[in-house]
């Protein structure tokens, strides 16, 4: 079992930044592949950047250039640095952690990038 915790969120002007935290416990946090999933109002939810266990990294089409996933297996956190804030990257989101079929979600912190 894994209990997962974001923060970081907030408002955020257009062209800025955050970074996104996402704390792990209950668990082995290294063995996870960890993910950050979005979802806007009236949207289906969907995966914004993916990060193994051996480092390895992956993004969506829509944040690839913008936005960097990384992982410290000594604070069991996971972290997801956006830039270049658009509002179309007004959405809640989600870190998840995945190990064979176990998954678990974090309960999702608010991005709102207006002016």
């Amino acid at each position: 079992q894994v209990q997962l915790v974001e923060s970081g969120g907030g408002l955020v002007q257009p062209g800025g930044s955050l970074r996104l935290s996402c704390a792990a416990s209950g668990s082995i946090f290294s063995r996870y592949t960890m993910t950050w999933h979005r979802q806007a109002p009236g949207k289906q939810r969907e995966l914004v950047a993916r990060i193994s266990t051996s480092g390895d990294t992956s993004y969506a089409d829509s944040m690839t250039g913008r936005c960097t996933i990384s992982r410290d297996n000594a604070k069991n956190t996971v972290y997801l640095q956006m830039n270049s804030l658009k509002p179309e990257d007004t959405a809640v989101y989600y870190c998840n952690a995945q190990w064979g079929l176990a998954s678990y979600w974090g309960q999702g912190t608010q991005v709102t990038v207006s002016s």
